[in-house]
């Protein structure tokens, strides 16, 4: 059983006091979740006391920043059932899948190989399979929502796969919330012969993700939505993947030898780790997990879905509002995207950051889902570990009126 009001005073920006003098209430968490005080302190402490460049110099604070990067690695790759050598530190998922497309993708497939991706992906798992498309000719095939249930087509999925090479799909929808059948899909890939991307950015802060025992081929994840920092991420992938990878990115630290005739390059996540690495970020992440490990994965979804499920059920009794996705299912992430019939979804935001509500507002970088919906955009209000039944409850009485006077 969680207890919320002592993991909210692990958070120090939620006794926020906003400029016109509300308190911040929070329901932003899909686009990046706040940090508690471990995080922000582990961080400060790298740059207070051993602040250093890794995997270079031969002194104590180079020592001591290496050993930090590759503990907090331990602990990350850990956290997420997969082997330290098989996970490479990343910006965030966008490069982690970045990073499959230049890297594995562009090294192993060519004209007419065919790559399935769905309408609900994040622009960071559509446009890098555009760009591959225009310059090797693979073929990108889209599998729809079904817009009754706002659930994939896993008939179309079906057809799709036939002489397909790679699936992209994300884990759980950053726009409905809803969580895609990762282990069919997988399942039903692998039979079809096909290697598989999850975007896993906004799956990974509200279940357990365990890469062996899922069997995807890649996995991108982002720290920033699950308590890490911004700017760090990773990808998760096989031995047999890497071994088929070539660099992204090309510099100092992934080089075996550099001279005027060549270069050769280190093997394994090495090569793929060029430049400065992300120390504190990686630090700060370490911290984050750790401070997750204290709870379940189950209570912390349990905890975001039965507030989700009570805002949806709410909000839906408010004249206008309308609904994109089932925030009851079990199975929905947190994230609740709705719209006003006729007040602009930019407008009815400002409105609910005047009553200190935070939410996001546009397209979620998921413009194919939003032609799929016949929407420009949505609003959308996302939960985590933090947010309570209070908050939710301030938050519909505050839309309540907002629609009664302004509709």
């Amino acid at each position: 059983m969680l207890d919320i009001e002592v993991i909210r005073a692990d958070f120090p920006i939620l006794d926020r006091v906003l400029p016109n003098g509300k308190n911040l209430v929070y329901f932003d968490n899909a686009a990046t979740s706040q940090k508690p005080q471990c995080v922000i302190d582990a961080m400060s402490n790298f740059y207070e006391n051993y602040n250093s460049n890794a995997h270079r110099s031969n002194h104590t604070l180079a020592d001591e920043a290496s050993s930090a990067l590759e503990n907090a690695r331990n602990q990350i790759s850990n956290f997420f059932g997969a082997k330290p050598e098989n996970m490479i530190y990343t910006s965030g998922a966008t490069e982690a899948i970045n990073l499959v497309s230049y890297g594995w993708a562009k090294n192993n497939l060519d004209n007419g190989d065919v790559i399935v991706i769905t309408e609900m992906e994040h622009h960071a798992d559509i446009v890098p399979w555009q760009e591959l498309s225009k310059e090797k000719g693979v073929e990108v095939r889209y599998v729809p929502i079904n817009n009754e249930t706002f659930m994939l087509d896993m008939e179309a999925f079906e057809i799709a796969l036939e002489g397909a090479a790679l699936v992209c799909v994300t884990h759980t929808s950053n726009v409905l919330g809803i969580r895609n059948p990762i282990e069919e899909i997988i399942k039903m890939s692998k039979e079809n012969n096909c290697k598989v991307l999850i975007d896993c950015a906004q799956g990974a802060p509200h279940e357990k993700i365990n890469f062996e025992e899922l069997g995807a081929d890649f996995l991108a994840i982002s720290a920033h939505k699950m308590a890490g920092p911004t700017g760090i991420g990773c990808l998760l992938t096989s031995n047999e993947r890497i071994q088929e990878m070539g660099p992204f990115m090309t510099g100092g630290s992934m080089i075996k030898k550099v001279t005027t005739d060549g270069s050769t390059f280190k093997d394994g996540h090495a090569m793929f780790e060029t430049g400065t690495p992300r120390i504190a970020e990686a630090i700060g992440w370490g911290a984050a997990v750790e401070w997750l490990g204290q709870f379940k994965m189950e209570d912390i979804h349990n905890h975001v879905h039965d507030i989700a499920a009570f805002a949806g059920k709410e909000m839906t009794k408010i004249p206008g509002i309308k609904i994109f996705g089932d925030p009851t299912n079990k199975d929905s992430s947190g994230a609740v995207s709705f719209l006003h019939d006729t007040i602009q979804s930019q407008d009815l935001a400002l409105l609910l950051d005047q009553g200190g509500y935070a939410v996001r507002t546009g397209h979620h970088c998921a413009q194919p889902l939003m032609d799929a919906l016949g929407v420009p955009s949505t609003n959308r209000a996302s939960f985590w570990i933090y947010n309570t039944r209070e908050e939710v409850e301030g938050f519909i009485t505050h839309l309540k009126y907002i629609c009664e006077r302004f509709a």
